[in-house]
């Protein structure tokens, strides 16, 4: 285990992004979407993910020079053509109109197509969050979940975040996966070692899998919700839900056919719609309440959460993101580590790009 700034990996990071051929200006956008994660402890979507991304440029399925534009709007509501481009840098430019349609028409909500994985969602939502918006992001991706009683996966981790701002209090962020665990923290449990719980993951036959391994020979993830028995419908249908919003809606591919994050897995024929598809939202407060009154509302909805009845006097209560930002706090004082195989990693890309 190594430990690094924030700044230093941002540093090679927008570095390798530059030698894929991206300007500056978005190469430091996808670099603080990946530092972000890092920095908030969501290792799993930070610069773990670099070689990733390089592995789908070198396939042709991202274009570093995307030609970002709006193909279709109506007041507060867009569509987006991503041109193959990043997801960290398409979905920024999007929750950005958002945010401006919002300011003019007290709401902002934008569907993307032709874009690729875009990081953790909560990065997206928070950006509402210095205009005292509240803010959405979701995204659909590679399918790696089955639906309930199917061995076939038609469904990616389709991730929901939602931010809202509050006054003396952090503000609330929720960020989570539709299925019961992001696929990246697998990837971490294998490159330690770890045993997996059960529930977390099903063989290619639809059983209950706890070896990692499986992932690829046809292993699948399973929906929020784990098993049957532990209501996997549920999960199914937020994932869906996600799907038809960012798919559907967008223009972009859905089910089984959304592009897989993954170079060496192929691109599906008969695509019914272009690239991965995102949906962002932004929200001005004062069309519902005024914004100090619910600011004020927020902090108290916090506090009577933390001071919530415990089961065990030494366990805390927790809102949502509420560790993250610990998490940042300590990594800022104290670097972010990095276990062996990911700087490895990080080494490999430093030579292949002589940077």
């Amino acid at each position: 285990m190594q430990v690094f700034t924030k700044e230093e990996l941002s540093e090679l990071s927008v570095n390798v992004f530059m030698a894929m051929g991206a300007n500056e200006l978005d190469a430091k956008q996808a670099s603080d979407v990946l530092t972000s994660a890092d920095i908030r402890g969501i290792d799993s979507h930070g610069v773990s993910r670099l070689l990733g991304y390089v592995a789908l440029w070198e396939a042709g399925r991202i274009n570093m020079t995307p030609e970002v534009k709006i193909i279709r709007e109506n007041k507060s509501t867009f569509s987006i053509d991503g041109d193959g481009g990043l997801g960290l840098v398409v979905a920024p430019k999007a929750m950005a109109i958002a945010v401006e349609r919002a300011k003019q028409y007290g709401s902002g909500w934008g569907a993307i197509q032709n874009s690729n994985h875009f990081g953790i969602a909560g990065y997206h939502a928070m950006m509402a969050l210095p205009h005292d918006m509240i803010g959405m992001a979701m995204t659909n991706a590679t399918p790696f979940i089955p639906p309930t009683h199917s061995k076939e996966a038609m469904l990616g981790t389709n991730p929901i975040a939602y931010a809202f701002p509050a006054g003396s209090e952090r503000p609330l962020v929720i960020d989570l996966a539709t299925a019961s665990v992001a696929r990246g923290k697998i990837e971490i449990a294998r490159r330690e070692g770890k045993v997996i719980p059960k529930g977390w993951m099903v063989d290619k036959h639809g059983n209950a899998s706890q070896n990692v391994d499986e992932l690829k020979d046809g292993g699948m993830l399973t929906p929020l919700g784990s098993l049957e028995e532990l209501s996997s419908h549920k999960g199914y249908a937020l994932g869906g839900l996600v799907d038809v919003m960012t798919g559907v809606l967008s223009g972009a591919n859905y089910g089984k056919w959304v592009p897989p994050f993954v170079s060496f897995l192929p691109i599906l024929p008969n695509l019914p719609g272009k690239g991965l598809g995102h949906f962002v939202g932004a929200m001005e407060i004062e069309g519902f309440r005024g914004t100090a009154e619910f600011k004020s509302s927020m902090d108290h909805w916090i506090q009577s959460f933390k001071s919530a009845e415990r089961v065990k006097a030494d366990q805390e209560v927790y809102v949502p993101g509420e560790k993250e930002y610990r998490i940042k706090a300590e990594r800022t004082a104290n670097g972010i580590p990095l276990n062996d195989k990911v700087v490895e990693d990080l080494e490999g890309l430093k030579k292949k790009f002589r940077v």
